[in-house]
C-alpha cells in the first residue's frame, strides 16, 4: 500500500490494540477490506505478540504511545479499549490506571470532538460494584466501594462514561459505551490474575484448583469473539447510551472450575482461600437492550469457549 493510501479507507483507531480484547477487535475489523486500524497501546498489559500476525499487513500499523499524553491522529472511528482490566494489573498501579480511566478518555473524546468521529468507549461490569440486584440492567446504578482497593478500576470507568455522556450532550460527539463482563479466551494472560486464566493453568500444571471463598460466587463468562462482535455491533448503531455486552448464562466459580477439569478429564479439587475485599458475590448481565437494539447475543457455550481457550493455554501458542 503506498504512503497515505489509507486516507481512502475508513481509518480506525484502537486504544489498548495489543491487549487481549483489543488484539481481537483489530482482527475482526481487518477482515472488511475497507478499513485501516491504527493499534495504539503502550503495551503496559498488552503484549506485541498479540499483534505479531498483523504486523505485515498493508491496512495495519502500530503506534506505540501512552493516551494519557494528548496525540493528534486524523481518524473516522475510535474504540477506546486502553485500560489494564484485571485486578491484578490495574490495583499494580492504582494511580496510573485512575488516570488512564479519566485523563486517558479526556484526550479520545477531544480526538473524537476535533476530528468529528464516532467513540466507543469500553465500559466494564465494574460499575455494578457488588450488585444487590440480578441480573443488572444498565439502568441500575450499581453498589461500589469509591475508596477500596478496586475502586481505582471502577470509578475511573463510572467517570469515563459520564465524560462520555458530557461530551455527547455539549458537543455532539457521538459516542458509544459498553458495559462489557467477564471474557476470555485465547490470547488471555497466563498471569492475568483473573480466574479463567489461573484455573487453566494451574490445571494444566497438575496443581490443585484455588478458589476465593467457596466458589458459590457467580459470573457470567463471554468468549471473546462474542464480545468483540458485540462491540462492532455497537460502534454501528446510534445508541449512545450504556450497553451490556455479556453472556447472561451464570456459573458458579466452583462450577467453571469444574467445566475447565472436565475437558481435561482431571478429577475436581480445590482449594480455599478467604474472599479478596469487595470481590462482587453475584455478576450477570441483562442483555434484552443488546438483543433489541443491536440484534446480538453470544452464540459460543461456555463448553466451546473454554475448549478452544485451554487448547490455546495447552499449545503455548502467542497468536
Amino acid at each position: 500500500m503506498e504512503p497515505g493510501s489509507a486516507t481512502t479507507l475508513k481509518t480506525i483507531l484502537v486504544t489498548g490494540g495489543t491487549g487481549f480484547i483489543g488484539s481481537h477487535l483489530c482482527d475482526a475489523l481487518l477482515t472488511d477490506p475497507s478499513t485501516y486500524v491504527l493499534c495504539l497501546d503502550n503495551n503496559f498489559s498488552g503484549s506485541m505478540a498479540n499483534i505479531a500476525h498483523l504486523r505485515d499487513n498493508p491496512r495495519f500499523e502500530f503506534i506505540r504511545h501512552d493516551i494519557t499524553l494528548p496525540i493528534h491522529l486524523e481518524v473516522d472511528e475510535i474504540y477506546h479499549l486502553a485500560c489494564p482490566a484485571s485486578p491484578k494489573a490495574y490495583q499494580y498501579n492504582p494511580i496510573k490506571t485512575i488516570k488512564t480511566g479519566v485523563l486517558g478518555t479526556l484526550n479520545v473524546l477531544g480526538l473524537a470532538k476535533r476530528v468529528k468521529a464516532k467513540c466507543l468507549f469500553a465500559s466494564t461490569s465494574e460499575v455494578y460494584g457488588d450488585p444487590l440486584v440480578s441480573p443488572q440492567k444498565e439502568d441500575y446504578w450499581g453498589n461500589v466501594n469509591p475508596v477500596g482497593p478496586r475502586a481505582c478500576y471502577d470509578e475511573a470507568k463510572r467517570c469515563g462514561e459520564a465524560l462520555c455522556i458530557e461530551y455527547h450532550r455539549a458537543d455532539g460527539v457521538e459516542v458509544r459505551i459498553a458495559r462489557i463482563f467477564n471474557t476470555y479466551g485465547p490470547r488471555l494472560a497466563r498471569d492475568d490474575g483473573r480466574v479463567v486464566s489461573n484455573f487453566i493453568v494451574q490445571a494444566l500444571k497438575g496443581e490443585v484448583l484455588t478458589l476465593y471463598g467457596d466458589g458459590s460466587q457467580t459470573r457470567a463468562f463471554c468468549y471473546v469473539d462474542d464480545t468483540v462482535k458485540g462491540l462492532i455491533a455497537l460502534m454501528a448503531s446510534d445508541y449512545v447510551k450504556p450497553v451490556n455486552v455479556g453472556n447472561p448464562e451464570e456459573v458458579t466459580v466452583k462450577a467453571l472450575g469444574e467445566a475447565i477439569l472436565g475437558v481435561l478429564g482431571k478429577p475436581a479439587v480445590f482449594v480455599s482461600k478467604p474472599m479478596p475485599l469487595d470481590d462482587p458475590k453475584q455478576r450477570r448481565p441483562d442483555i434484552s437492550l443488546a438483543r433489541e437494539i443491536l440484534g446480538w447475543e453470544p452464540t459460543t457455550s461456555l463448553k466451546e469457549g473454554l475448549a478452544k481457550t485451554i487448547g490455546y493455554f495447552n499449545r503455548g501458542s502467542m497468536v
